[in-house]
């Protein structure tokens, strides 16, 4: 066990070695004391949960250290009580990043004033969101940040066991968190007695088995405790009554992360990043058609045309911005009109969206926005638990009307019965998972209407994405060379050659093979 005395001399002596090399490897600039990952990708971005990952080695502990790690706790266990602990995060105004942006202090001052013989602390790693890896780069690269963001929680709330739910398909992040409990251990930074200081903590791992569900709060203490991942009614508030009918906190991983930050640099500093309803940074996994493509972390505030043009590079090969999707599938889709939107809680509610765990999906001007909506709510349908008849049940009515528009088959009055339908489910699920699931649909609708009209009505896919509606149409620079006749399947292209030729449209099943080998761009897509 070492005491806070060794602490600081490992800091005091790994630090210039941990400079040397990252200098050595020409990654980084070292400025102020600060070391920031070299090149434009990185420059208009404000690292904080982020900051040490690609910086230090997960697996040596003395890295971590090196970058004042563990420097929050023992301030906090030396000197502070955990109402004192308490009062900062409210003052700092820390907002859950894992979606619904709760304040963390008050969370945490929820639990705090509970009288109960056990209380829980949960980290919430379950990252389902497709495309998104916040998580998975901290876990992976600074799992230090959140045992140390954990411990600091669990001793203001006074719980004395820790948690962390982490999905089973990261088996490096698993890995990198069972090495780093292993060394917090051996250093006397976690179990029992911290830095001498008298404070039990542990913490436990418990792998997910790929349910996005269990990302919400209550299907994630049932499954820790064994049961099937499905949603509890509330209230009760899990800070009163959570895991094993104790109360608990759950927080996710970047939040934890922010923790430590903001413990050693103080409540002020950390207030005069971002907006003062939103204060901090916010990571986005900055995905789709973008030309630079990854992890963002940039202050609360920023506007999405920021990210997307000015870190992200713009729009992949020079296309048009048609829309971006934030929150993951359970997101709106914002219209390129609104990009210069501040991204931040209030202002993404405002539109239609939500800030969600930090998916950021951008779309060009061959998105097909009804698709879209399709897309994510087939995701949606697969992973409802089916608990609530408004999410099992209403989810698959709307999937179907969409399937049926992207087909070629709705009428014209579905698309009213769909906004009816999602406004419905919205306000009548049982969990977040259904509450929000609509959100792709309502957004669409709402800004991209005339495509609905367009599949629904006038039966054309604008975009050219959904098959069913495509028409190919022969024109008149046709030379008559027969290559697509030879390649059809169906055999439904008739002519002479060096004459026009023609499509039964009654028999093209929409392969496209004719438009991919035509010599002289003959074939119109409408």
């Amino acid at each position: 066990m070492i005491t806070v005395e060794m602490l600081e001399k490992i800091r005091q002596e790994h630090r210039p070695m941990l400079e040397e090399r990252l200098l050595k490897e020409d990654k980084v600039v070292i400025k102020d004391d600060e070391i920031v990952l070299k090149g434009d990708y990185y420059k208009k971005q404000y690292r904080i949960a982020l900051k040490n990952c690609g910086i230090v080695d997960p697996g040596d502990i003395r890295d971590y250290i090196a970058m004042d790690g563990y420097r929050a706790l023992a301030k906090i266990l030396r000197g502070k009580q955990p109402e004192d602990v308490i009062e900062d995060m409210k003052a700092s105004n820390l907002r859950g990043r894992g979606g619904a942006g709760f304040p963390t202090g008050r969370k945490w001052e929820q639990s705090f004033k509970q009288a109960s013989d056990k209380k829980y602390f949960i980290c919430n790693a379950d990252e389902g969101d497709p495309g998104a890896f916040m998580d998975r780069s901290i876990l992976e690269n600074d799992p230090h940040a959140v045992l140390e963001g954990m411990t600091i929680g669990g001793y203001a709330v006074g719980s004395n066991q820790g948690f962390i739910y982490v999905r089973a398909e990261y088996p490096t992040a698993v890995k990198s968190l069972k090495k780093a409990i292993e060394q917090a251990k051996e250093y006397g930074l976690l179990g029992e007695n911290i830095l001498g200081t008298g404070f039990n903590f542990d913490i436990e791992l418990r792998l997910g088995s790929g349910a996005f569900v269990c990302g919400e709060g209550t299907a994630l203490m049932e499954s820790i405790e064994g049961k099937r991942g499905m949603p509890r009614k509330k209230p009760p508030r899990t800070s009163h009554v959570g895991l094993w009918q104790k109360p608990t906190i759950l927080n996710n991983v970047e939040t934890l992360a922010n923790v430590p930050v903001i413990m050693n640099k103080g409540v002020d500093w950390f207030r005069s990043i971002g907006t003062e309803k939103s204060p901090g940074t916010k990571v986005f996994a900055l995905v789709g058609k973008v030309a630079n493509s990854g992890l963002v972390e940039v202050p609360m505030g920023t506007t999405l045309r920021e990210i997307i043009y000015d870190i992200g590079g713009g729009v992949q090969d020079g296309k048009v911005l048609k829309a971006v999707q934030t929150g993951g599938p359970s997101g709106g889709c914002i219209p390129a009109s609104l990009i210069d939107t501040p991204v931040d809680f209030e202002s993404l509610s405002k539109i239609g969206s939500i800030m969600g765990s930090g998916g950021m999906v951008v779309m060009d001007e061959n998105t097909c926005m009804v698709d879209i909506a399709r897309f994510f709510l087939e995701f949606t349908v697969d992973e409802s638990c089916g608990k609530c008849t408004p999410c099992r049940i209403g989810n698959k009515r709307m999937l179907e009307i969409l399937t049926k528009m992207t087909n070629g088959t709705a009428e014209e009055r579905e698309i009213e019965e769909l906004k009816e339908l999602a406004e419905i489910i919205e306000d009548t699920s049982l969990c977040g998972l259904g509450q929000t699931s609509p959100n792709p649909v309502l957004s669409t609708i709402r800004y991209f209407y005339n495509e609905y009209e367009a599949h629904v009505v006038d039966k054309i896919c604008p975009s050219g994405v959904c098959k069913s509606l495509l028409r190919y149409n022969i024109t008149d620079n046709c030379i008559g060379c027969r290559r697509c006749v030879k390649e059809c399947p169906a055999h439904c292209i008739t002519g002479k050659v060096k004459e026009v030729h023609v499509i039964d449209q009654d028999k093209c099943i929409k392969c496209g093979s004719c438009y991919d080998v035509c010599p002289k761009n003959a074939i119109k897509i409408g």
